[in-house]
């Protein structure tokens, strides 16, 4: 079934809108909230909460792309989870670690003027520069995953994504984004 067709099944309140959500996406799914949790059961609770989260905000939006709606929302909530799952450890993902330092010093408060910016500056980048930011910093995978995936050298990797995230920071200054 078309992306197009699931969603006018959620904006009907059709139940079958879940499942063929399930069947169409239920891999991608699994493997973001694999990539984030490394646990079974935490995954499948993402995977439960991240259909239920599509149901009640389909409608009122209506995304492009279900596919970047569904695994945003899964990997929200994986991190979220595994936040919550890794606070008494004072743990976090080191991913999030790294993305710490594109904080331009400010106080945040407009998320949806941030997700702008993201999208300009992803947009801007090059298509491996994109690949390999997105490979990094959405699907949380290691720099010697992403040399794998890509051919490129880890070396290359580690330094490709520092300078990816220090143009981030100098992209989100000039945005006026202070986060």
């Amino acid at each position: 079934m078309e992306d197009r067709e699931i969603i006018a099944l959620f904006f009907d309140r059709d139940e079958h809108a879940i499942a063929e959500t399930e069947k169409k996406y239920g891999r991608y799914c699994k493997y973001i909230a694999s990539r984030i949790l490394f646990n079974e059961q935490d995954e499948e609770e993402v995977i439960n909460d991240t259909y239920l989260k599509v149901w009640n905000t389909v409608p009122p939006n209506d995304p492009p792309s279900l596919k970047s709606y569904v695994g945003m929302i899964c990997r929200e909530l994986s991190v979220n989870l595994y936040e919550k799952r890794t606070a008494q450890k004072r743990g976090s993902l080191e991913t999030m670690e790294e993305l710490s330092e594109c904080e331009t010093g400010g106080d945040f408060t407009d998320e949806l003027a941030l997700k702008d910016a993201l999208d300009g500056f992803l947009v801007a980048l090059s298509k491996k520069h994109r690949a390999v930011f997105l490979l990094r910093y959405f699907y949380n995978l290691k720099v010697s995953e992403i040399s794998l995936k890509t051919g490129i050298s880890e070396t290359s990797v580690t330094t490709l994504l520092s300078r990816t995230r220090e143009k981030l920071k100098v992209y989100l200054k000039k945005e006026g984004i202070d986060v």
